[in-house]
């Protein structure tokens, strides 16, 4: 795993694993159900990412907008790449709804909606609440 998967709190937040990618909780959550999709590659711009890494991706997000739209129901999904301090290739995926979700006994409000999402706002968990936020959004990659 390289440095951007280890920042995110890998292993405790992993929610599932494929070949080239992981799926991270996201350890302060501007929405609720808030994730990382992170590849496993040391690749650093996302033109370098193998082939193979770009195919499994369009699984990766399928996987995703499923389980997001069931646990959270999300109006809009946003994948921001924002690789300027943790430089491995990633997505900051957002699930973006108006007003408050809940789950796993959080209740997080999307402060920017229907604008931009506001990072700033991100509810910062515990260890207790990651381990309880991943163990809830699991069974919905099943």
């Amino acid at each position: 795993m390289n440095g951007t998967i280890t920042k995110f709190g890998h292993p405790a937040t992993l929610i599932v694993e494929y070949d080239h990618w992981v799926v991270l909780l996201r350890p302060a959550q501007p929405t609720l159900g808030a994730l990382i999709l992170a590849a496993k590659s040391e690749a650093t711009a996302f033109g370098d990412l193998p082939a193979e890494a770009h195919g499994e991706l369009k699984i990766a997000t399928a996987a995703i907008e499923a389980a997001l739209t069931q646990a959270i129901g999300y109006a809009k999904i946003n994948y921001l790449m924002l690789m300027m301090v943790d430089p491995h290739v990633h997505f900051h995926v957002l699930p973006r709804y108006d007003g408050e979700r809940s789950g796993a006994g959080l209740t997080v409000a999307d402060a920017g909606w229907p604008a931009q999402p506001d990072l700033g706002q991100a509810v910062k968990l515990d260890d207790a609440e990651i381990a309880a936020l991943a163990g809830w959004l699991k069974p919905y990659f099943a």
